[in-house]
């Protein structure tokens, strides 16, 4: 793991039929991930977000919106959102959110014209794999999206995973990523997510 991340996870990028990049995580590692964990999940997807030129704007997603629900596992969500914000200050993160609402500008500012989700989410983060893994599947399989991944995030070095199965169009999207990832030598996005995420704990 790269110095001061706690947690490696999977960060899944979807390129939907509009050519629109949306990042998914945690769908590989963390199965249950505390709201510690989702906060740095959170802060390490933005940070791959920003590799492929995409300014991140990071919904955490629950089955509520905004407190609509009193249970135990949006109060993980939302507690994630408030660590997320003290370790990287600058992030544009909100939630607890549905997902059908975070990356829907429109309904997004009807329903909740307070959102710092200005224009709709473009990083999602799940509070567990579970639910990430199927999302990520289901887009792939029916939903006509291309599903690049999983991008491992929070390694020191460019290591990524091939899935059973993968086609060869699979095979050569995750190396050019392991290619582009080994010849980046800039150190200063790397650095301050590594010092955001060491915050949190």
């Amino acid at each position: 793991m790269r110095e001061g991340i706690h947690k490696v996870s999977g960060v899944y990028l979807v390129i939907t039929r509009k050519g629109d990049l949306y990042f998914l995580a945690d769908a590989t590692v963390n199965i249950e991930p505390t709201a510690e964990d989702l906060a740095e999940i959170a802060i390490c997807a933005a940070a791959e977000a920003r590799r492929f030129d995409v300014e991140p704007r990071v919904a955490m997603l629950s089955f509520s919106s905004f407190g609509s629900t009193k249970h135990p596992a949006c109060d993980k969500v939302r507690r994630a959102v408030e660590l997320a914000r003290y370790a990287d200050p600058s992030l544009i993160i909100d939630g607890e959110i549905q997902a059908n609402i975070a990356v829907n500008a429109k309904k997004l500012e009807a329903a909740f014209p307070f959102s710092r989700l200005k224009g709709g989410a473009n990083v999602l983060i799940f509070p567990d794999l579970q639910s990430c893994n199927i999302a990520c599947k289901l887009l792939g399989s029916i939903g006509g999206s291309d599903v690049v991944g999983p991008i491992l995030a929070g390694m020191a070095k460019p290591v990524h995973l091939l899935q059973r199965g993968v086609e060869v169009e699979e095979i050569v999207n995750m190396t050019t990523i392991a290619v582009v990832d080994a010849q980046d030598s800039s150190v200063s996005t790397a650095a301050r997510v590594a010092a955001a995420a060491a915050s949190v704990g």
